[in-house]
């Protein structure tokens, strides 16, 4: 549960924290349990399909998806394979009310790490697959506002002005 001391919140666009490259997990303890626990209620009460770990300030490699099959935690993710490709439209809690087009593989091979500090491999195909690589481009800095092009981004600019002026106040 989360307690007003430790309360995350989720970072929005203009936040530094969400342009910086996450540092790798050393062994997953106590510490980053807690992290995980709270983010995942968060995930649930955004009413978010993912959350990476620098959308809360965390600058650690943690990443949780659940696209309604379970919660899939993942520490120091890596794409292994990809295959296939296709353009979906993408929201993020980082960016409410922004949509982007992105041109992603439909289906991944990732190897990480669970809570229990166990390495696993998933295969993730459509969704599942599409959400996972969403949060690890997180870990890498990358928002979805970075796939978009230069018509895109045009037509978001008054938005994106919009969400980093509320981030300042």
């Amino acid at each position: 549960m989360l307690t007003p001391q430790t309360r995350l919140k989720i970072r929005y666009y203009g936040d530094p924290s969400l342009r910086r490259r996450s540092k790798p997990v050393s062994k997953v303890a106590d510490a980053e349990r807690s992290i995980l626990e709270q983010m995942a209620e968060l995930m649930r009460l955004s009413g978010g399909v993912g959350l990476a770990a620098p959308q809360v300030g965390i600058n650690k490699q943690m990443v949780m998806v659940d696209v309604g099959n379970g919660l899939v935690t993942l520490i120091n993710p890596r794409i292994l394979k990809k295959t296939g490709f296709e353009v979906m439209e993408e929201g993020c809690l980082s960016l409410p009310g922004v949509y982007v087009k992105v041109r992603r593989p439909r289906k991944i091979v990732v190897s990480g790490y669970n809570e229990q500090n166990e390495k696993i491999t998933l295969n993730a195909c459509d969704l599942f697959a599409r959400a996972l690589q969403h949060e690890i481009d997180h870990l890498r800095g990358r928002l979805i506002i970075d796939y978009a092009n230069l018509f895109a981004k045009m037509r978001l600019r008054k938005k994106l002005k919009s969400l980093e002026s509320e981030r300042i106040l």
